[in-house]
């Protein structure tokens, strides 16, 4: 496959690109751009983010948990990739996982249970 589409430009060209591709729906191709982005800057949430979020919309759940658990080993309190693998976890059946990152992103959101 010719990739040389998806990496032209400047990271902030291919940024906006991945974040066209997400918004079209075309997951896939949002993945293809943001690949290369994430090893280039692996330092920023964002890409690696909207990656693991393009993994999880396309059905690639094992890529979606490798990139999420990536964010929340250098970020544990980032609520959103949290969120975000708790429901990757329950995508794939792993409901005992997935429970324990779901009630971490519900207390870090400020979502306390009231008694």
């Amino acid at each position: 496959m010719d990739t040389k589409y998806y990496d032209q430009g400047t990271a902030a060209e291919r940024w906006e690109r991945a974040q066209l591709f997400f918004d079209a729906k075309d997951y896939a191709g949002a993945a293809r751009v943001l690949g290369g982005l994430v090893d280039e800057v692996p330092e920023q949430t964002g890409p690696r983010l909207l990656l693991a979020r393009s993994y999880y919309h396309s059905a690639q759940l094992r890529r979606a948990e490798t990139e999420l658990r990536a964010l929340v080993e250098r970020d544990p309190v980032e609520h959103y990739a949290r969120l975000m693998l708790g429901r990757t976890l329950q995508r794939q059946g792993r409901h005992d996982e997935a429970g324990s990152h779901l009630r971490i992103a519900s207390a870090l959101a400020g979502d306390f249970e009231q008694v």
